[in-house]
């Protein structure tokens, strides 16, 4: 599925409406109808019900005026409460809030805190008279770049007190207010929804982090055209089963071991010998044909009984860490080679470094470089921006910021722009780099420039040796001959739906070696799914925005926070 930042998403609006023609007020009918939908759908009718919806001063508030007419037209009853004065409001939101007040709906308009406390004994009274159904976020869309302070303030703190107390779902519309769109940063506080109703395409808000604020998440085609969205050349989406489907390949009835590609590995070192074999068994079971891990000759023999189905190249003149003087050994190894892994348990000592620079400089084959690697590199970064071939960078926040020079909050704060920043800085002319930003939603970012965020895995994985298992799972797809950019988004994503695999039976506690045993259910189940092209255009779903594909893509449950965080439904 496509995804636009907050820019682009105002730019495919602005297009449908001056060059294509339609109406802003026709968007907001069909966004404030459609949320009404779905909000019916997912909580039940709103007739006899009282809709609590709290609206902003812009076109957001706008598409939460049309939600309370359409509730009043199906039976229920609107409660409308103002952050500003509603004949201060301009454009579209203006003319919907004239209809409600013709309507004669009720009104609470909010001037300062001491109302916002009051407001409480006043939705009690309501909820006598007709239960609540629901509170409707109408508050900040996602134009809003500045923090929320004073009342506003209050009031979103206010929303999320009532739903607890009251146990009401929060249904936000486009965005939970306060959570910003492109980075998914909290702008001050925010609204905690169950149900977010999302316009025209998701934003990459609503999986940074997990997408915890955002509930389920359920995008709305308001009618944007489907050739404007196109036309827009969008170069993010978000990573989910039907796309993964779509890139996988077939497996020939009369395969070999060579039909699949050889990797090796340069992992391991006296005390991190299990990351070595955590990368060679999820490589393995990626369905590579062949593994040949490269290990210091002191440690072999732990390789040799640990992981029977790689073979392995002792180092000579690497004892217990690698050192500089088998660069020729390791050169030859590499001659019938597919692809390099190298990293994990590395170690840091300064002849490994000398090593990984002249390989990532020198070394024509596609690389996959993660941990101790990606230190080694940060210690000298002008070596970064020489590599000899494909790279595919995989680092979790703390390496990034060394990579990029800047604070693990920083780069929290920014993580789709940290990603960006270093994929732009490594760019070549000649061959792709990639860097894989790891963490809840992953973020991968090309130097072409495309870009997506994972919505697979839970908060189990936070555990030692996932990231093994991780290089060395894109490492085994890479020698099958996906390209590097189809092997890093299957192997994002299929590490993290193998770890959903495992959550389904126990939210934590299972281990990164568990999750490369689980690898061959999560393509089993990828291979068995039928959601993968769009009918109504016969593109992968992860591609396309239209309507029909809703149901196998454009919904997305984030709610269940504590095992299945950013899990899709398929």
């Amino acid at each position: 599925m496509k995804i636009a930042t907050s820019n682009q998403m105002q730019a495919l609006d602005k297009t449908s409406i001056e060059e294509i023609g339609i109406p802003g007020i026709v968007l907001m009918e069909n966004a404030g109808r459609g949320t009404l939908d779905a909000m019916e759908l997912e909580y039940g009718p709103v007739q006899g019900r009282t809709v609590c919806i709290f609206i902003g001063p812009g076109n957001n508030g706008g598409d939460g005026l049309v939600i309370a007419r359409h509730v009043a037209q199906r039976g229920g009853r609107p409660f409308l409460v103002f952050l500003i004065n509603p004949e201060k409001l301009s454009g579209d939101a203006a003319i919907n809030a004239g209809i409600c007040n013709k309507l004669g709906f009720i009104q609470y308009i909010i001037h300062h805190e001491d109302e916002v406390r009051q407001l409480k004994q006043l939705i009690r009274q309501l909820h006598f008279r007709n239960p609540v159904h629901s509170l409707v976020d109408a508050l900040f869309g996602t134009g809003l770049s500045r923090n929320i302070e004073g009342y506003f303030s209050d009031l979103i703190k206010f929303i999320n007190s009532l739903s607890t107390t009251g146990k009401w779902p929060v249904v936000a519309v486009d965005i939970p207010s306060g959570l910003c769109a492109d980075t998914g940063t909290l702008l001050g506080c925010a609204v905690q929804a169950d149900l977010t109703v999302t316009y025209g395409l998701a934003k990459p808000g609503h999986f940074h982090h997990g997408g915890g604020l955002a509930g389920k998440l359920t995008v709305l085609d308001i009618s944007i055209p489907h050739r404007v969205i196109k036309q827009a050349e969008l170069r993010g989406q978000v990573l989910g089963c039907c796309g993964i489907a779509q890139m996988l390949q077939d497996r020939g009835a009369a395969a070999h071991k060579g039909t699949y590609g050889h990797l090796l590995t340069l992992a391991g070192s006296e005390g991190k010998t299990g990351a070595a074999i955590l990368t060679g068994k999820a490589a393995l079971r990626s369905g590579c044909g062949l593994v040949t891990l490269a290990v210091p000759a002191e440690l072999n023999p732990i390789f040799e009984v640990s992981l029977p189905e790689a073979m392995t190249v002792p180092l000579p003149h690497s004892q217990k860490a690698f050192s500089f003087d088998d660069y020729d050994v390791i050169c030859e190894e590499l001659v019938n080679r597919d692809a390099l892994v190298i990293g994990p348990g590395l170690g840091t000592d300064p002849e490994t470094g000398s090593l990984v620079r002249r390989l990532y400089q020198e070394l024509k084959l596609p690389m996959i470089i993660d941990a101790d690697a990606l230190n080694l590199l940060a210690a000298e970064p002008e070596a970064l921006s020489k590599s000899a071939g494909v790279r595919i960078l995989t680092p979790h926040p703390g390496e990034l910021s060394r990579l990029i020079g800047k604070s693990i909050l920083a780069v929290q704060k920014d993580r789709l722009g940290a990603a960006a920043q270093l994929a732009a800085g490594l760019m070549q002319d000649e061959h792709e780099v990639i860097v894989i930003l790891k963490g809840a939603g992953t973020v991968i970012h090309s130097c072409t420039g495309d870009w997506a965020i994972n919505t697979s895995g839970n908060n189990g994985m936070a555990t030692g040796g996932m990231g093994d298992v991780l290089a060395g799972l894109i490492g085994g797809l890479l020698v099958q001959g996906y390209t590097p950019w189809q092997a890093a988004v299957i192997g994002v994503y299929q590490h993290g739906l193998a770890a959903d695999i495992l959550a389904e039976k126990s939210s934590h506690g299972f281990t990164a070696s568990e999750v490369a045993e689980a690898l061959p259910e999560a393509f089993m189940r990828i291979r068995d799914s039928d959601c993968s092209v769009c009918p109504a255009c016969n593109e992968p779903c992860y591609v396309c925005s239209c309507s029909e594909s809703l149901d196998c893509l454009h919904e997305v449950d984030n709610s269940e926070n504590d095992t299945k965080k950013g899990k899709q439904k398929v």
